[in-house]
């Protein structure tokens, strides 16, 4: 291509006749923050174990506050992995109850909080969560069905929504927290550790870095965490692996600005 236009970089497709980059159809598409900005941004939340708040990211990358927000939630879109393959093995599920939710009166108890249902694979390290309106049986056991195979022992606490787990699963161990149980006396693999150390460390960045959620946000703040839980440095994968993991997942993956 030749003309005033013309730059590195740019192609011009000749069925529209329309000019494009690769930006085209992934999270930097219309974005007029340099793309080496946006690698420092990548590096920054995958490195950053409980996170990175929009307010430090405007301030390290020199660019508006509003930017660094929306950037930060393109970066958490793609961190959004969505595969179906169901877990094996041993997996944990618990729920955590997190800030109120605007559109539930405030009562005793939890019913009023957003809440989070969190499964882990013990054997591969992998983490996946999604927000739930409510936490019955009628609402969780299709969940874990989608997300669990049939053969898995499936491990959680004596709450009456896993009561006919076995029902669906080859074997489910039950830790009674009620009674102050943390590990199975009987069976030590029998306990939720796992997935409550997960919590541990999703509470601790939405509370002490991000400090504020709203409910329609929380799905893709889920995915961060469970995208840098699963690729951990336990799981032999460091800071340069991570991002260049979340890089492949950039495509097909747009977020577009609503204010």
């Amino acid at each position: 291509m030749k003309g005033k236009a013309t730059r590195i970089g740019l192609y011009k497709c000749y069925v529209c006749r329309k000019q494009f980059t690769v930006k085209i159809g992934t999270i930097f598409e219309d974005s007029h923050i340099p793309l080496r900005i946006w690698l420092q941004a990548i590096y920054l939340l995958c490195s950053s174990k409980k996170g990175i708040s929009s307010n430090q990211l405007y301030r390290t990358l020199g660019i508006t506050l509003k930017s660094a927000w929306f950037m930060s939630h393109r970066i958490r879109e793609a961190m959004r992995e969505g595969e179906l393959a169901p877990f094996g093995s041993i997996v944990e599920s618990d729920e955590t109850f997190l800030w109120n939710d605007p559109e539930k009166p405030v009562r005793r108890g939890y019913m009023h909080k957003n809440k989070i249902l969190s499964l882990v694979d013990r054997e591969s390290g992998e983490a996946r969560s999604t927000v739930i309106d409510d936490v019955t049986a009628k609402t969780i056991v299709p969940i874990l069905k989608e997300n669990i195979a049939k053969e898995a022992r499936v491990m959680t606490d004596d709450a009456g929504q896993y009561t006919y787990l076995t029902d669906h699963f080859s074997d489910h161990g039950v830790v009674r927290h009620s009674q102050g149980e943390y590990v199975s006396f009987a069976d030590p693999s029998i306990h939720t550790n796992t997935v409550e150390g997960y919590f541990s460390i999703f509470k601790r960045g939405m509370k002490g870095v991000y400090q504020h959620c709203a409910k329609k946000h929380m799905h893709r703040y889920l995915a961060e965490f469970d995208f840098r839980y699963t690729n951990r440095i336990a799981r032999g994968v460091d800071d340069s692996d991570r991002a260049e993991k979340l890089l492949r997942g950039v495509v097909g993956k747009r977020l577009m600005y609503k204010s």
